[in-house]
């Protein structure tokens, strides 16, 4: 768990990294599979499902709000729902562990029921901001009571006479946007959601998989999402795709390391998550979609990542933020061993995830040796090729599983090894990395007692 005792792990400069990475299943999709599954009326059965300690909290809680959740030895999981509106009052506090989504989800799945529930984390999300999703839930008739900043934890008093909403969301948050849908689910009548700028689509899709009446209508100016309240959400069988977040640290790591061929099976290219790949492919890297197809409404396709040395450095377009807002921080590593300067503007949203990306990354790829500059919604990071990452430093993860991994694959084309201070968030989305990576040649291993900055 991310909240147990430091593990510092070091990552060492490797040779080429060979085979085949089976990453986990897609989080996003995970979490949305097992909140609906516990709002459907029967049994959901589901594959592939996400076993970090994100997810399992989710599976924790809807076991908490009435749901039967249940696990086989294959891996196989079994919802059984009890019904939008079928929520009943958890007899203690419902944790979250270190997921910003789950709790954002479930608060909104859950705050159009008659109940009261009081939600906390471990040290990282009790920091994180509550009140973009509060705000919109309070348009429905639901009250917040939670610490200052409307931080965790927090108390959420359901209303049992919900009005239906009309909402635009005022920065692209696919959390916030999926709050408000699933709390227009248990409300007569119709709740819209107005994107100015698209996010992950996943909620909108698992609903209209479930069965919900809900539709899109894109205009010039936004995107109208229409949901009618109060349907009975129809038990489906789920193949979750695998997690193209978590994908991106074994291809970006054979893109930086010489001789690296690697393929990365069944990633969901859900087109408001890929813009990374899109991003790696307009730098020069040499990244290949093979056997394309779709798996449970979403396009899926295998992923080949070679060695690619003569990356450049790139302008990301802003409007392409919101599709890779996680990725950002491995792209930045990739960006350390591009030539020239890849500049990252209109994401804001970083410095308000696990931890302040922006700065956690700055900090740590300076102390590695690279050129890094940044203002409020903005930063650039000025390679020199491949090779040219000093490394030798040790890097403050701040309990955030994507700084972490981030730096470990920096490691990897360093000419020296790069510390982590602590690698323990991993498990928190990817609990089989270090797993995965030594299979693939790279050379991570944990180090007992601090290591010196």
């Amino acid at each position: 768990m991310s909240s147990g005792n430091p593990i510092p792990m070091t990552s060492h400069p490797c040779g080429a990294l060979t085979g085949v990475a089976e990453v986990p299943g897609d989080k996003s999709i995970s979490h949305r599979s097992l909140i609906l599954g516990a709002m459907a009326v029967g049994e959901t059965v589901i594959t592939g499902l996400l076993e970090g300690d994100d997810v399992l909290d989710t599976a924790k809680a809807m076991r908490a709000f009435g749901a039967d959740v249940t696990r086989d030895d294959d891996g196989t999981w079994h919802v059984h729902g009890v019904g939008v509106g079928g929520f009943s009052e958890p007899d203690r506090v419902v944790d979250c562990g270190n997921s910003g989504t789950g709790v954002r989800l479930i608060m909104g799945a859950a705050s159009t029921c008659p109940i009261s529930v009081t939600y906390t984390g471990d040290a990282s999300l009790n920091k994180r901001p509550m009140a973009r999703v509060t705000d919109p839930l309070a348009l429905f008739g639901v009250q917040a009571v939670g610490r200052s900043g409307g931080r965790l934890p927090m108390t959420i008093v359901g209303t049992d006479a919900p009005v239906p909403v009309r909402y635009e969301v005022p920065v692209p948050s696919a959390q916030v946007k999926s709050a408000v849908l699933l709390a227009g689910l248990n409300v007569q009548g119709q709740t819209v959601v107005i994107e100015k700028e698209a996010t992950r689509d996943h909620t909108e899709r698992m609903l209209e998989g479930f069965g919900a009446e809900i539709t899109v209508e894109e205009t010039n100016e936004a995107r109208l999402i229409t949901l009618t309240g109060q349907p009975e959400l129809k038990p489906q069988t789920i193949a979750v795709p695998r997690d193209p977040s978590s994908a991106a640290f074994p291809v970006c790591a054979a893109l930086i390391t010489p001789g690296s061929d690697v393929l990365v099976p069944g990633i969901g290219l859900n087109p408001t998550r890929a813009g990374l790949y899109t991003t790696l492919r307009e730098m020069g890297a040499e990244l290949i979609y093979e056997n394309m197809r779709e798996e449970g409404g979403e396009p899926v396709a295998d992923l080949r990542a070679r060695y690619s040395p003569d990356m450049k450095g790139i302008r990301v377009p802003e409007e392409r933020a919101a599709s890779m807002i996680d990725e950002y921080p491995i792209l930045s590593v990739v960006a350390a061993n591009a030539a020239g300067e890849t500049f990252m503007g209109g994401v804001k949203e970083l410095r308000v995830k696990e931890s302040d990306r922006i700065d956690a990354m700055a900090s740590g790829l300076r102390a590695a040796g690279v050129t890094v500059e940044d203002g409020p919604d903005w930063w650039s990071v000025t390679g020199a090729g491949p090779g040219s990452v000093a490394g030798g430093n040790t890097a403050v993860t701040h309990l955030d599983h994507r700084i972490a991994m981030s730096f470990a694959i920096l490691g990897m084309a360093a000419k020296m090894a790069v510390h982590l201070d602590d690698g323990n968030p991993i498990a928190t989305s990817f609990p089989a990395f270090e797993g995965l990576m030594a299979a693939l040649g790279a050379r991570i291993e944990r180090t007992s007692g601090s290591v010196a900055a």
